[in-house]
């Protein structure tokens, strides 16, 4: 929940988020700080400054760094790098047959879920959570994707790996029977590149 919100949550926003006791909340809260998996600082409520605003609450934020655990010992970020830089390297073909294979898998992706169309947007959701692509709706009728799940290759090769992405969101949209143009690239510092347009309403930030 804490890694979805950009903004810093308290133990209390996420004690009623998910309705476990505060108690409770702030001991695995602790543990992920601990842990180096969250960042913990301090600041009073909005609105609450002066004298008997009483002391800072403790809120708690996603860390920009990548964690990956294997046993026994994998590399497949070296693998990704080396197919990257091999067809950034190479000619339009083989960028074409990139693009065509990543439509196809998010098509997949898409078309075996199955959503009727009252659910089709709720199913979007819970495919690009499941994929690491933490999305939330940044306005009305704009879902942007707060993680890129290739990161650490996108930054080599920004150019490559980012229509990759939007092939493949396009797909799956494609698969969910939706319009693949809804995905746009749209650059953010510290986000993925791809947005979406949808019809849902406004719940920005809102801790989940």
């Amino acid at each position: 929940m804490v890694a979805e919100n950009a903004a810093p949550l308290s133990r209390d926003e996420c004690a009623a988020a998910t309705g476990i006791a505060r108690p409770l909340v702030a001991y695995h809260l602790d543990k992920l700080v601990e842990h180096g998996l969250l960042e913990a600082s301090y600041a009073r409520p909005a609105g609450r400054n002066g004298p008997g605003a009483g002391r800072p609450a403790k809120r708690y934020q996603n860390v920009r760094r990548e964690f990956v655990v294997w046993a026994p010992a994998r590399d497949y970020r070296l693998l990704a790098e080396l197919l990257v830089r091999a067809a950034d390297e190479a000619d339009g073909e083989v960028k074409a047959a990139i693009t065509r294979a990543a439509r196809e898998v998010g098509y997949s992706l898409g078309s075996s879920a199955n959503a009727d169309p009252p659910g089709r947007e709720q199913t979007l959701h819970q495919i690009l959570r499941g994929r690491g692509y933490q999305p939330y709706q940044a306005e009305p009728g704009l879902l942007r994707l707060r993680n890129c799940p290739f990161h650490s290759v996108a930054a080599s090769y920004p150019e490559l790996v980012c229509g990759l992405n939007l092939a493949l969101i396009e797909g799956l949209l494609a698969g969910l029977g939706d319009n693949p143009e809804n995905a746009l690239l749209a650059p953010e510092e510290g986000a993925c590149c791809v947005a979406i347009r949808t019809s849902a309403t406004n719940d920005r930030e809102r801790p989940r």
